[in-house]
């Protein structure tokens, strides 16, 4: 599955309504180690079936950055349930963010 884009108007329905655990990867196109993570995030969108993968690009929604307090990117969050369990600020690698799941 491919990697879901958040807005505030989508994030409660896709990521606190969510059934399955979601990784939602908070980012900017500008950002260097947000570069590192995005192959990474895309790749294990594709490969898991049993997890959501989504991105917020904060520069866009600067609302769902300060909701939860999102001051340095990369931010990886997961979501279970409807709330955040797990958060991770700084480029990751594949394993380490499987090992927040």
């Amino acid at each position: 599955m491919k990697e879901i884009n958040l807005t505030k108007d989508n994030f409660d329905v896709e990521v606190l309504g969510s059934d399955k655990p979601v990784l939602v990867d908070f980012w900017a196109p500008w950002c260097g180690p947000c570069r590192m993570v995005l192959p990474i995030v895309e790749e294990l969108a594709q490969e898991l079936t049993d997890v959501k993968v989504c991105k917020v690009n904060v520069d866009e929604e600067q609302e769902l950055a300060a909701r939860f307090r999102v001051m340095t990117i990369p931010t990886l969050m997961v979501f279970k349930g409807g709330n955040a369990v797990n958060t991770s600020i700084g480029a990751k690698s594949k394993a380490e963010i499987l090992k927040m799941l």
